[in-house]
């Protein structure tokens, strides 16, 4: 499956379920048309950084630009319904469009190639195509997703026993 959603109403992410068991979702919409891909913490840690490095980028090399600061009062970063996922997202990348002045973010599945029954799996990818706003909004309420899980995320909800 190869899916462009072209242009974008909106793309978040957002967490289901309780600290230490949240699963992670990149979402992104148009119309009635919804998008909602397993991602990890880390891989949102990794989209909102790098957002954030590209546009900080973009906008050093050219004044130019429009001011892409999103007031995050206005914007609607929640899950919308039905969360329903299509696919755990093995890779990301992103992109910019100079002439069309828009940021691409490409994902890409997981295969469990083990458990193929032909010799060649062909993952799935979905091409998110935003406004630099609407990436930026993405990166800075992506930081604060990923912020909000346990205060120690090196003890990843397992309980350690140490015995003397």
């Amino acid at each position: 499956m190869e899916l462009e959603l072209d242009p974008i109403e909106f793309v978040t992410i957002g967490t289901v379920g309780p600290r230490g068991r949240r699963v992670f979702y990149l979402q992104a919409g148009y119309h009635n048309q919804l998008i909602s891909l397993i991602i990890e913490k880390e891989q949102a840690r990794a989209i909102a950084e790098s957002l954030r490095e590209m546009l900080d980028e973009l906008k050093s090399r050219n004044s130019g630009l429009s001011d892409d600061t999103p007031d995050m009062a206005r914007m609607n970063m929640n899950l919308r319904d039905p969360i329903e996922a299509r696919f755990r997202v093995a890779r990301i990348g992103i992109g910019y469009n100079q002439e069309r002045d828009r940021v691409l973010l490409v994902v890409q599945e997981q295969v469990d190639e083990g458990r193929s029954t032909t010799s060649s799996v062909s993952p799935s990818v979905v091409r998110i195509w935003g406004t630099r706003l609407q990436m930026r909004a993405l990166s800075l309420h992506a930081m604060d997703v990923v912020k909000q899980g346990r205060p120690n995320p090196s003890h990843n909800g397992h309980i350690l026993n140490y015995w003397i």
